[in-house]
């Protein structure tokens, strides 16, 4: 459902993050019961992912900002920004986010915050710099379908649940738990079955972990082409989005990678590492490949052109 009156919701978008969220819910519900049956203290496990999951979810905006080197700014200190986003939130009948810039040559731009109502959109100086205004806007527009869309929040838990799995064995062995299981080694039977023991939870974590990033994975492409609709509806100027999209997209291709900072990729309104073709890595990337999302920019084109 979307927050703003002027930006409809997307009902593949809503699906995909429910059945996103549901099939990550019963996954790890199956490796809860799966550490209970080894007799992993539950509570151990619970308090640290629920504290990280916390400080994650309550403070993503500022980890987000503090990753990218980014900062609040105020309609005196960025009133280009600010007044391409007042008019962008009057468009869409939306409460507006606070702004704010990332002193970095990268292109680029992201929204992060647990809600609408502490949601902050981020453009680096790279990308103001390169863009013109109609550009600018498209992406800026972009960016506040996902506010719209609620979508970041929905990313920021799904990005954490994967994390878990990899967490379970490293708390398994700062815990000592691991070597708990290790009680009856100078027992050549006993050894074996614990060996077998801590290598099922390992493939187990592997697994988990594996699933849950190709689920994550699969939301993060969707519902980049849901923000570009939305976005290029929204302005009415679909070719502003694409001509902006090639902007980016060949300026990050001429930035040495070591400049590049893909933290935060998915989150991004390009991805700082670009793939473009179809081939077996899409399915790790978090945005869909340029051609795509041209080509779908280009439909929407032609059919605003048919109904003008």
């Amino acid at each position: 459902m979307s927050t703003a009156r002027n930006i409809p919701g997307d009902r593949g978008l809503t699906l995909r993050m429910f059945t996103t969220g549901l099939l990550l819910v019963i996954l790890y519900g199956a490796v809860v019961g799966l550490l209970i049956a080894f007799g992993v203290p539950l509570v151990a496990v619970l308090v640290f992912a629920g504290a990280i999951l916390f400080v994650q979810y309550w403070f993503s905006d500022k980890i987000a900002l503090f990753g990218m080197g980014g900062r609040l700014v105020t309609p005196e200190q960025a009133p280009q920004l600010h007044g391409a986003i007042d008019r962008l939130c009057a468009l869409a009948d939306m409460k507006k986010p606070r702004v704010a810039i990332a002193n970095t040559d990268v292109p680029n731009a992201f929204a992060t915050g647990r809600s609408p109502n502490n949601a902050v959109v981020c453009a680096t100086t790279g990308l103001m710099r390169r863009l013109d205004e109609p550009e600018l806007e498209a992406v800026l527009a972009h960016e506040l379908s996902h506010v719209a869309h609620r979508d970041v929040a929905v990313m920021t838990i799904a990005s954490f649940l994967g994390m878990v799995a990899g967490l379970i064995t490293r708390i398994m062995l700062w815990t000592g738990l691991l070597g708990g299981f290790g009680g009856g080694r100078n027992n050549s039977q006993g050894g074996q079955n614990v060996a077998l023991i801590e290598l099922g939870v390992l493939v187990v974590s592997v697994v988990v972990y594996a699933i849950s990033f190709l689920l994550t994975m699969a939301l993060s492409r969707y519902r980049e082409l849901a923000a570009d609709r939305s976005g290029a509806l929204l302005t009415g100027r679909p070719s502003a989005l694409a001509s902006a999209l090639v902007k980016v997209t060949g300026d990050l291709a001429r930035i040495p990678s070591r400049d590049l900072r893909s933290t935060f990729n998915a989150f991004y309104f390009t991805p700082a590492i670009v793939k473009n073709g179809v081939s077996l890595s899409n399915l790790f990337s978090t945005h869909p490949s340029l051609d795509k999302r041209l080509a779908q920019l280009a439909t929407i084109e032609a059919e605003l052109g048919r109904a003008a």
